[in-house]
């Protein structure tokens, strides 16, 4: 026995020392496998904080609907700022900081275009790349059949304000308006000068066609566009209170002088600007340009859509 106990403290000092020689190299294994992570976890960090350091750069305040001295009536727009944690998951693949793989939310203006007075709208907002197309109908069925047909082609969605009477005449062509996805607005029953009328007959011209409208396309208009644009401050009110706004226009293209298409079009691109309202009927001359038109509107950058995709807070893409 006194001979085999120093034999086994041998082997117990053996193991030990054996164990203090592992240790070190798992230890090292496993710190080494920390920095990996802490190396992961800085990368990490260094991308977020510069999307977040670089988030007010892309920062824009919302802005409030107003009345204008000179454009009346004009809806607000709203601001953006930068999704940090949506952003950081699209870069994270490319792990650098990329401005096209920014995600934006937006954020709503404090006054609405709703809110406001009743006042008559000429145009969208100035910071808004966007034009919409008035497409004001009492007759021309002819020509607008070959309107739709160009609109659907460029994949293009107008704002149609139809006379009452002509919707009752035309049914069918107005259930095509509709049924191709555009836009319907009121444009009277039959098309007198509102400024004369009185607030009786004025009225009458406003609901009849709401009423026409309604039982013959299922739609209820929310926008009110006065024939040649003639009204008086009643005729704004009336709109108002049946639940409408009243709509003018920036750019005319007077294509009821018929001009050649060539003129046309020189008169609406010279003056085509943001928020712009063009005014057009189902005529000869508009229906050869609308092709060209829609085609040199978009190469400068506009977006075109409906009078309500115009006149809402949502920013151009």
């Amino acid at each position: 026995m006194k001979k085999t106990l120093p034999f086994i403290v041998f082997v117990f000092l053996l193991l030990v020392s054996y164990q203090t020689m592992k240790q070190p190299a798992a230890v090292t294994y496993i710190e080494s496998m920390k920095e990996h992570a802490e190396v992961a976890s800085v990368s990490k960090d260094i991308l977020y904080q510069e999307i977040e350091s670089k988030s007010s750069d892309y920062e824009v305040k919302a802005q409030n609907a107003k009345i204008d001295k000179v454009w009346k009536k004009m809806p607000g727009l709203n601001g953006q700022t930068v999704n940090i944690d949506a952003s950081y998951e699209k870069m994270k693949k490319h792990g650098s900081f990329d401005e096209k793989l920014l995600v934006f939310n937006e954020t709503k203006p404090s006054i609405h275009l709703h809110e406001l007075g009743a006042e008559p709208i000429y145009k969208g907002h100035p910071d808004k790349k966007m034009n919409a197309f008035l497409i004001n109908v009492a007759w021309g069925d002819e020509h607008l059949i070959k309107m739709l047909k160009t609109l659907e082609k460029h994949q293009v969605k107008a704002t149609f304000f139809l006379e009452g009477k002509w919707v009752k005449k035309s049914t069918d062509l107005a259930k095509k308006i509709v049924a191709d996805g555009h836009e319907i607005g009121n444009h009277s029953y039959n098309h007198p000068d509102m400024r004369t009328l009185t607030r009786e007959r004025a009225l009458e011209q406003i609901t009849k066609t709401n009423r026409q409208i309604e039982e013959s396309l299922g739609k209820k208009p929310k926008w009110f566009a006065p024939p040649s644009g003639s009204f008086k401050e009643e005729t704004v009110k009336l709109a108002a209170k049946e639940g409408m706004e009243t709509i003018m226009w920036t750019v005319d293209t007077i294509d009821w002088q018929k001009p050649s298409p060539n003129i046309l079009q020189k008169r609406v691109l010279g003056k085509i600007h943001n928020g712009a309202m063009i005014l057009m009927h189902p005529t000869d001359s508009t229906a050869k340009s609308l092709d060209a038109l829609i085609t040199q509107i978009k190469e400068r950058g506009y977006e075109l859509g409906t009078v309500s995709d115009l006149l809402s807070e949502k920013r151009h893409p």
